[in-house]
């Protein structure tokens, strides 16, 4: 069952093959540090994975880092618990002032979205959404756009929030990965 499970996340993965390549880390880096030295100073958050380039090489893009867990390991894991910690955005929560800039790093080695959502759900894989008991998909993860995938060493550009209140931001491939960013 785990081999078809496996088998499964790979296939569904299929979905965002060539997403990595969207916009070169260098590039991205250079614009983020553009923008930041216009806005205020910048909240930090970490995207972080611990995906093994061996075993997830079945997955478009790949891994781009080195150990970590097994394929076989993170679906094990998913099963059990509906979420793998080792996939997370750090911190969980931000807190921020109105008019705070901050922005997401990919320091995993998988791609990822840093998306903000009405209400966290689902994301654009299937058989993770399932695996997770995710039923409803985030339907701010269904208009994505190429640009929205963050390729390992790649960050978002800088978010100023206007509204006072709080804001949701999941990944859209792991769905379980999700932050509130509190604005005061």
């Amino acid at each position: 069952m785990l081999r078809m499970e496996r088998i499964a996340i790979a296939v569904s993965l299929t979905a965002i093959a060539g997403c990595q390549d969207a916009v070169s880390p260098t590039a991205t880096n250079l614009a983020t540090s553009a923008v930041r030295e216009s806005a205020r100073p910048a909240a930090d958050v970490r995207i972080q994975d611990a995906c093994d380039p061996a075993t997830f090489a079945v997955v478009p893009g790949g891994c781009q880092r080195n150990g970590g867990m097994t394929l076989d390991q993170f679906t094990a894991i998913l099963t059990k618990l509906q979420r793998v910690p080792a996939w997370q955005f750090a911190p969980a929560d931000l807190y921020i002032q109105q008019g705070d800039a901050f922005h997401a790093t990919n320091f995993g080695g998988e791609n990822h979205t840093f998306t903000e959502v009405d209400e966290f759900g689902g994301g654009i894989v299937p058989g993770l959404n399932e695996l997770a008991g995710l039923t409803t998909v985030a339907p701010e993860c269904e208009t994505l756009a190429q640009t929205d995938f963050i390729a390992p060493g790649q960050s978002t550009p800088l978010d100023e929030p206007e509204e006072v209140g709080d804001e949701h931001y999941q990944c859209c491939i792991h769905p379980w990965m999700r932050m509130t960013v509190h604005i005061r």
